[in-house]
C-alpha cells in the first residue's frame, strides 16, 4: 500500500427481510428474487437482504406492521382492506401501509379430482376442500368466494387448513377432493396436482363472481389458458387480483429506493427469473393493483425515470 493510502471503509450492511408465501408460490420468487438483485449491491448499498418462507398476504402485512418484516408480498385485495380498514382489518386499518410496486396477476385457481364430480364452484358442497391455511390471501379470498356464493364452511364435508406445499400431495392421495389458491401461473404446486392425478381446474364464474368483481376494483376477470396443465386443454375462467409489493412509511426512504433501484435497474433479468414474470411492464407495476399511497422512496425512482410526475 502506497504511503498515505488507507483501505476503503466498508459499507455498514442493513438487514432487510421480505415476508413471502409458501415455497412452492410465486410469491417466494417474487422475494428470493428481489433479494438476489439487492445482494448483488450489497458491498455499494449495505443492504443485506433475506426472503423467508411465511404464511402469505396477510401475515406478511401483519408483521409489516409489527416490524417483523420490511417488506413483504401481498394480495392487492388485502393492501386494500388492510389500508383502508375493511374485510378482516374491519376498525383496525394499518394507514402506514405503502405501496412499492405490483407484481404478476394472481388468478383464484381450484383444482377439483376428476373423480369428485366437482365441475363448478357450488359443486364443492359435500367435499373434502382444502380451504388454505390461516394467514395466507388464498385462504382470504376464498372466503370471500364463499360469502359470495352464499355458501359457507359448513357446506363442506371437510374443510382443511393445509399450506401450498402440502395441499397437492393431499389432492394426490385422495385426503381432499379439491384444493383452492390464489397465486400465478404457471404455478409448481397446480402442476403437481395435475401431473400426480386425473385433476382439472374448475370454472369460477357467474352472476356472483360478475357482482364481487363490480363491487371491488381490486378483482378482474382472469383465465387461465388451456395446455399450461396436464389435462386440461380448455382455458379457465375465474377472477384475480394482482401481487403486490408493500412496506410501511416507518421504512427509510434510502432502503425502498435502493430496493426498488435493484429490480428496475436490472428489469430484464428479473422478468426472467420466473415464467409469471415475463410479460411484466414498470408502467403496469407502478399503475395497477396499488390503493396503499406509494412509499417516497419508491416515488423518487419512479420520478429519476420518468415514469410519473
Amino acid at each position: 500500500m502506497a504511503l498515505g493510502a488507507t483501505p476503503l471503509m466498508a459499507q455498514e450492511e442493513q438487514f432487510i427481510t421480505i415476508g413471502t408465501g409458501g415455497q412452492t408460490g410465486v410469491y417466494y420468487v417474487v422475494g428470493q428474487s428481489i433479494c438476489r438483485l439487492v445482494n448483488r449491491d450489497t458491498a455499494t448499498t449495505g443492504l443485506r437482504c433475506t426472503a423467508p418462507a411465511t404464511g402469505g398476504s396477510i401475515d406478511n402485512i401483519n408483521q409489516i406492521r409489527s416490524g417483523g418484516m420490511t417488506m413483504g408480498v401481498a394480495q392487492s385485495d388485502w393492501q386494500f382492506h388492510a389500508y383502508n380498514g375493511s374485510s378482516d382489518y374491519e376498525g383496525d386499518a394499518f394507514t402506514d401501509l405503502r405501496a412499492v410496486f405490483a407484481v404478476h396477476p394472481e388468478p383464484f385457481t381450484v383444482v377439483a379430482r376428476a373423480d369428485s364430480g366437482v365441475e363448478t364452484f357450488t359443486d364443492l358442497a359435500g367435499k373434502r376442500v382444502n380451504v388454505g391455511n390461516p394467514g395466507s390471501g388464498s385462504r382470504g379470498t376464498f372466503e370471500v368466494v364463499l360469502e359470495a356464493m352464499g355458501m359457507s364452511m359448513d357446506d363442506f364435508a371437510l374443510s382443511s387448513e393445509l399450506r401450498p406445499a402440502e395441499q397437492s400431495a393431499a389432492l394426490g392421495d385422495n385426503q381432499v377432493d379439491a384444493i383452492s389458491y390464489t397465486v400465478g401461473h404457471p404455478n409448481g404446486s397446480i402442476q403437481e396436482a395435475t401431473s400426480t392425478v386425473d385433476a382439472t381446474l374448475v370454472d369460477v364464474s357467474g352472476e356472483a363472481i360478475d357482482k364481487l368483481i363490480a363491487d371491488n376494483p381490486f378483482y378482474s376477470k382472469v383465465v387461465i389458458p388451456g395446455g399450461m396443465y396436464a389435462g386440461n386443454d380448455d382455458d379457465t375462467e375465474t377472477f384475480g387480483v394482482k401481487a403486490t409489493f408493500v412496506t410501511s412509511a416507518a421504512i427509510p426512504d434510502e432502503t425502498v429506493y435502493q430496493v426498488v433501484k435493484a429490480v428496475f435497474d436490472n428489469f430484464d433479468r428479473f422478468k426472467g427469473l420466473h415464467p409469471a414474470f415475463a410479460s411484466l411492464t414498470p408502467e403496469e407495476m407502478i399503475a395497477d393493483g396499488n390503493s396503499a399511497p406509494l412509499h417516497p422512496g419508491a416515488e423518487r425512482y419512479y420520478r429519476e425515470q420518468g415514469w410519473i410526475q
